[in-house]
C-alpha cells in the first residue's frame, strides 16, 4: 500500500507539471482577463479546424487544387501558352458547366448531366426571337424556322439525363404558339369563329374572344383543349421530349 500511495503521489507533480506547461485557455474571458469574452476570440479558440480544413478554415483540397493550379501555369509559361483564367477555377464540379453541361445529384447519389443554366437561357432566348407575336410571319413559318433550329440543339444535348425539363421546354413553346395563334386573329369575333371552327365549345369559345386582348393568360386554360398537342404534331412541330 505505501509503495502504491508513493507512486501514485508521485504521479500528480507530473500531470501539474505537464498542465503547468500548456497554455491558459481564455474561453470566456476577454483579452484583458475580465469582462465578457471576445467573440472572436471564443470562436477561435473553442472551435478547432473541421476535419478536411486547415487552421485558416480553408478546405485542404482548395489548397491542393490551388497549387495544382499555379503548377500548370508556370508550365504553360514555359510553353508561351496561357490559361484561359475565365473558364479556369478551383471549384466543385458541381455548378461548373463543360461544353454547355453541367452535373447535378440525383436521388441515391447517383449524378447525372443536365443542360447548363446558361445554355437553357439562350435555348429560350432563340425561342423568344423565333415566336415574337410582333414578327408578322405565319405560323407555318414559325414552325419552319423552329424546325431549323430545336432539331440540332436536341441533338446536341441528348445526353442530358433531365427528361422533365425538356417537356416542360415543350409545353413553354407550345404556350408560345398559342398566344400566337390568338394575336394573328386580333378580334374577339375572328377568334369566336375560328375556335368554333377547330371544335371548341360554346363556352370555351366565348370566354376566350371576351378576352381577346390578354394573349398570355389565353394561352392557357380552355384554349389548351382547342390547341391540344396533336393539333402541333400535325402541324410539325419539333419537340425536345
Amino acid at each position: 500500500m505505501g509503495r502504491r500511495a508513493e507512486r501514485e503521489g508521485e504521479s500528480v507533480p507530473m500531470l501539474l507539471g505537464n498542465a503547468g506547461h500548456q497554455k491558459p485557455a481564455r474561453v470566456g474571458r476577454s483579452v484583458s482577463g475580465q469582462g465578457e469574452a471576445d467573440p472572436k476570440t471564443v470562436r477561435d479558440e473553442a472551435w478547432p479546424a473541421q476535419p478536411g480544413q486547415d487552421g485558416s478554415g480553408q478546405s485542404l483540397l482548395q489548397r491542393a487544387g490551388e497549387r495544382v493550379l499555379a503548377g500548370l501555369r508556370r508550365l504553360y509559361a514555359k510553353l508561351h501558352l496561357q490559361v484561359n483564367e475565365g473558364k479556369t477555377a478551383v471549384a466543385s464540379a458541381f455548378g461548373r458547366k463543360f461544353l454547355g453541361f453541367s452535373l447535378w445529384g440525383a436521388r441515391g447519389g447517383e449524378v447525372k448531366r443536365k443542360v447548363a443554366s446558361k445554355a437553357l437561357e439562350k435555348y429560350k432566348q432563340r425561342i423568344r426571337a423565333l415566336t415574337r407575336r410582333s414578327g408578322g410571319r405565319s405560323l407555318e413559318q414559325v414552325i419552319d424556322r423552329l424546325k431549323a433550329y430545336i432539331p440540332g440543339w436536341k441533338g446536341y444535348f441528348q445526353l442530358a439525363q433531365t427528361p422533365r425539363v425538356f417537356r416542360e421546354l415543350d409545353e413553354w413553346l407550345r404556350h408560345r404558339l398559342r398566344t400566337l395563334h390568338l394575336k394573328h386573329w386580333k378580334r374577339g369575333t375572328t377568334m369566336y369563329r375560328e375556335l368554333k371552327r377547330l371544335g371548341a365549345s360554346e363556352a370555351d369559345a366565348k370566354r376566350i374572344a371576351g378576352n381577346s386582348r390578354c394573349w398570355w393568360r389565353n394561352g392557357c386554360g380552355a384554349l389548351n383543349r382547342v390547341l391540344p398537342i396533336a393539333y402541333f404534331d400535325r402541324l410539325g412541330v419539333p419537340k425536345l421530349a
